[in-house]
């Protein structure tokens, strides 16, 4: 069973924009939009054609592995899944709104696609990192992919799982991180800086590619196998709120729901890219 290409990235990113930005409006006490929006170029590239996955099939062993471990951005993957055939996308109206399993945090309950309920920064490395393992150990040639935040290397647990996963040489093992430069209050440089940052992945034995994380072509030869037998982390550089122009670069919209005049004008931006 191969990869399945869908369309060209872009269409694809373009409509998980447009979900995010409804889905958020719609269920309103949960919006994370503006780290949704950085992130929607590597979820249109992953599903659009790099990860092995079968909607029809969603626990099936040899399926690629998919952790979000940013998990507050999960009205993305929600959008990314259901623009891959894993539930319909009406069912994305219900977000965050009583009664919906789709939750504001990214949960693996009941949704078809989802590895890992995440929300509690920090842990989504640890758990692809075992992922990871188990697929070396079984001769397992799946891969695992996880997608993190850039102020969540805050976490001393992120350290930990990278120093074991390049120990144990997890080749299979794909981290990107979502290097949006913000974080909830203000910029990563003036919170904790993490610079030189490809070096110390380097220094933990990682194989590091450097992307901006709004190019498809950039992003997908970043996903080309490991060449050195190491796990390989993707530092992709991106914009916080990419899409919408008051959105970017704006701390702003970490934690807003784009309402009335302001989702209109959301929109309107997103429509004329099209």
């Amino acid at each position: 069973m191969g990869i399945n290409h869908m369309e060209p990235s872009k269409s694809l990113s373009l409509r998980i924009r447009k979900h995010a930005l409804e889905m958020t409006s719609l269920g309103g006490g949960s919006s994370h939009i503006g780290s949704i929006l950085s992130m929607v170029d590597i979820l249109a590239v992953l599903y659009g054609s790099v990860l092995n996955v079968d909607p029809q099939q969603p626990k099936w062993p040899n399926r690629d592995r998919f952790i979000l471990s940013k998990g507050h951005a999960g009205a993305g993957v929600y959008a990314a899944l259901a623009e891959r055939g894993f539930f319909s996308p009406d069912k994305l109206k219900t977000h965050y709104q009583d009664g919906s399993d789709l939750s504001g945090h990214v949960s693996h309950k009941g949704i078809p696609g989802v590895e890992l309920s995440t929300g509690s920064l920090g842990h989504g490395l640890s758990v692809g990192t075992g992922m990871a393992l188990s697929a070396k150990k079984r001769a397992s040639r799946h891969r695992v992919f996880v997608v993190m935040s850039d102020g969540e290397c805050d976490e001393g647990s992120i350290w930990e799982a990278a120093m074991f996963a390049g120990f144990h040489q997890l080749h299979q093992l794909f981290v990107v991180i979502d290097y949006n430069k913000y974080q909830s209050l203000t910029t990563t440089t003036e919170t904790l800086d993490l610079e030189p940052f490809a070096d110390k992945w380097s220094a933990f034995r990682w194989e590091v590619r450097e992307v901006d994380g709004h190019d498809h072509r950039q992003l997908s030869d970043a996903f080309r196998p490991s060449t050195t037998g190491q796990p390989v982390i993707v530092i992709a550089h991106t914009i916080k709120g990419k899409g919408v122009s008051f959105m970017e670069n704006q701390v702003l919209w970490h934690y807003r729901t784009a309402k009335g005049e302001e989702f209109n004008a959301a929109m309107a931006e997103l429509n004329a890219q099209q």
